[in-house]
């Protein structure tokens, strides 16, 4: 891609360079020898104005104010990627159109269930149990240690049952369907983090990489029609002088 970019630039400039050598050369017949090389002059300044236009947009030049944009103000640019991506993609309507979209948004609980605090979950039912009015005759036969026995039992259960039901359709699409906009609020922002700490990685040199990537193969047309303008220019200004 950068080969035939060059090519390009290179291509339009020796056939200006090629013009204008033929306007001062001596085999050149008179008659045409003014238009030629008013042409190959305009043109190859055309042509050469707009390259250094665009090198100027991705490179420092010495002396020259403004060269170097991109790289300079790559924050910036950083800054319009991102809000590019936020603004456009990860909008609190099409978040909520992806948790809600047709083939559904599943989560995935099993994370969750696997690592719940079963020990404590089983003391609240102990505690429960020990304040109801089973409590006291749950005493004769040793209170709370009569119970401990069913620790390991109930962890077991409750986690199977747990993740039986994080598996039902029905019961992840309420999940989804009764998200509020706290909770999408909450994935946005942990979204635009991930987005922010991917933007904070990039350097100047990445940014002007991305940049480049875009858009010089499209700028690249400046330089030839630079040189196409220039030549027609300089063709009618050879008439008028």
């Amino acid at each position: 891609m950068q080969e035939k970019r060059i090519n390009k630039s290179l291509v339009v400039n020796v056939a200006c360079l090629l013009m204008i050598g033929i306007g001062y050369a001596p085999f050149t017949p008179g008659i045409i020898r003014p238009h030629v090389l008013s042409m190959g002059l305009f043109g190859f300044s055309g042509a050469i104005t707009n390259w250094l236009a665009i090198h100027m947009l991705f490179e420092r030049v010495p002396g020259l104010y403004g060269s170097g944009i991109i790289p300079l103000k790559f924050e910036a640019f950083k800054s319009a990627i991102r809000n590019m991506i936020m603004n456009q993609f990860f909008t609190m309507e099409n978040i909520r159109k992806f948790t809600h979209n047709d083939e559904g948004f599943k989560p995935d609980l099993k994370p969750i269930v696997e690592h719940l605090d079963y020990d404590m979950i089983f003391n609240g039912f102990v505690e429960v149990v020990l304040n109801s009015k089973f409590g006291s005759m749950l005493n004769m036969f040793g209170g709370k240690a009569a119970l401990e026995g069913m620790r390991e039992p109930f962890a077991t259960t409750l986690k199977s049952k747990l993740g039986e039901m994080a598996e039902q359709p029905h019961f992840l699409e309420n999940i989804t369907h009764n998200a509020t906009d706290d909770l999408h609020h909450v994935w946005k922002d942990k979204i635009s983090g991930m987005v922010d700490n991917r933007l904070d990685e990039l350097t100047p040199q990445m940014v002007k990489e991305i940049i480049q990537e875009m858009i010089r193969s499209h700028l690249g047309w400046l330089v030839i029609w630079g040189g196409v303008f220039g030549s027609v220019i300089g063709l009618i200004s050879s008439f008028i002088n």
